[in-house]
């Protein structure tokens, strides 16, 4: 699919996610001849910049954090511009589109937009009408095409009402809700491992799987986010969207065609096939989490609680692990352990497929398991064990592995995910991108979580450092199972701190 030329216009530009993440990447696109031919990017914010002003400062902050070319840097400023309006106040509009009719035209960039909403949440539904109401989502003289960050909606009934709010004004085929856990290479590379090699396919199913486990793992506290976490917490924060996405692409079936269209169906039967959630469920297969104070490595961590910006009587989870079923034919009674949570002893997300252990008699409790660790982040990879005779006498069983880095495809250059999903979106892609009734689904299974957080007795403390409450262990524990303890390192299976 050929990328057309087109304008870029970032709503939030002044803010962190604009420098931090997205000109960055943009900028990446363009020195890797990735970019089309003629485009621009107009960077919109109440922030009073001029244009020779906002080069000068994205400039900057990508010589200090970035590796740089000073000719290319020069080459790809000359592309950026600024407005500096206010994104709610409709009247401005005007003023936005004569700047695109004029970059347009000195551009040749065919009036073909990407608009991108990195602002706060509570402007997801006004941006989009502003723009229509100044016809700049009218694609009769080229394509209009808008971003969403997440959250996407609070609740269902949230979600629902912010997706009508964007239906009123934009098609569901101009609409890209971005989830950057999806432009992560190692979450794209399971459709390619999963359905490209024979060896794996006919395993990936009840028969042979005896259960699933995705990690999501922070070894950071809130960060001076308090305030804003404390208002959404682990269930909203990471488990509705990014690693039930993940879940979605372990457990679909495979798709008619690689299309965009086609990928996405696979993956919202999935969270349509989610078992709901009854209060049996809530009260044995669920468990939320405090991180609470601890000493790590000489270092005080301090409490959730503790937190600036967090009440001294917050009941907000920063951990989260749900024993779920994909209530379909492949997958008919195969837990899914799903948990993520902050503060834990590492940063890492993973999945971890556990297939059944041998039914032969001789090695019996003895008997290697069989896993397939496929790791997003970071050290990216693949890790596959099993057994082998340990050497010495007699027939004893030894479990080993085998594992695959990305890092070791040094002729081929990972995209980042930011970097995947702007490039996809400029592309007309939205196969990495949620759609509509995907989002509803997880909301909808969510939403019993939600409900069951007020209980009193729903949250459990767990120290800073450690991998959560005791509860989570238990979960697994009592159907004889166990998490796997990652490090940074995919091939250390043994516990380890940091």
């Amino acid at each position: 699919m050929a990328k057309e030329n087109n304008n870029i216009v970032i709503f939030g530009a002044s803010g962190d996610l604009t420098k931090r993440k997205l000109i960055p990447a943009l900028y990446h696109l363009y020195a890797n001849k990735m970019m089309p031919e003629n485009f621009t990017i107009l960077g919109v914010s109440r922030t009073d910049y001029s244009d020779d002003a906002f080069r000068e400062k994205l400039a900057a902050f990508l010589k200090e954090n970035e590796k740089v070319d000073e000719e290319t840097l020069s080459r790809f400023c000359q592309h950026l511009y600024y407005l500096p309006i206010d994104p709610a106040d409709s009247s401005k509009y005007d003023q936005l589109a004569a700047r695109l009719e004029t970059l347009s035209e000195k551009h040749n960039t065919g009036h073909n937009n990407l608009y991108y909403l990195a602002t706060p949440p509570s402007l997801y539904g006004v941006i989009p009408e502003c723009l229509a109401n100044h016809n700049l989502h009218d694609q009769s003289n080229g394509w209009k095409r808008l971003i969403v960050e997440k959250p996407f909606g609070y609740d269902t009934a949230t979600a629902e009402s912010l997706d009508k709010k964007l239906h009123d004004q934009f098609e569901e085929n101009q609409l890209y809700r971005i989830d950057h856990y999806l432009g992560k290479e190692t979450v794209q590379n399971l459709l390619v491992f999963r359905f490209s090699n024979g060896m794996f396919e006919p395993l990936w199913n009840r028969n042979f799987i005896d259960y699933v486990e995705i990690t999501g793992a922070e070894f950071l506290g809130v960060e001076g986010r308090g305030g804003y976490y404390d208002g959404s917490g682990a269930v909203r924060d990471m488990f509705q969207n990014h690693l039930l996405q993940v879940l979605g692409m372990v457990a679909m079936e495979p798709p008619a065609a690689i299309r965009s269209d086609s990928i996405r169906d696979e993956v919202t039967k999935v969270m349509q096939s989610f078992r709901p959630l009854s209060d049996e469920d809530l009260k044995n297969n669920l468990v939320l989490g405090q991180y609470t104070s601890s000493d790590v490595r000489g270092e005080h961590l301090l409490g959730y609680r503790e937190e600036p910006g967090v009440a001294e009587d917050s009941r907000t989870e920063t951990y989260i692990g749900l024993k779920m079923f994909v209530d379909t034919w492949r997958w008919n009674g195969v837990p899914f352990y799903v948990r993520t949570g902050k503060r834990l002893p590492t940063r890492v997300t993973e999945v971890v497929i556990h297939f059944k252990k041998t039914p032969h008699p001789v090695f019996g409790a003895n008997a290697p398991e069989n896993k397939l660790v496929i790791r997003i982040q970071p050290d990216e990879g693949i890790l596959m064990s099993f057994g082998l005779k340990k050497p010495g006498a007699g027939f004893e069983a030894k479990e080993v592995s085998m594992e695959f880095h990305y890092q070791d495809l040094k002729e081929s250059q990972l995209l980042t995910a930011y970097e995947r999903l702007l490039l996809d979106a400029i592309k007309g892609d939205s196969t990495l991108f949620a759609r509509s009734d995907a989002v509803k689904a997880c909301w909808e299974f969510v939403e019993p979580i939600l409900s069951y957080k007020e209980d009193p007795d729903s949250l459990f403390g767990y120290a800073a450092g450690t991998w959560g409450p005791e509860q989570a262990d238990a979960l697994l524990k009592r159907d004889n199972r166990e998490w796997r303890y990652p490090c940074k390192n995919l091939t250390n299976t043994e516990y380890c701190e940091l």
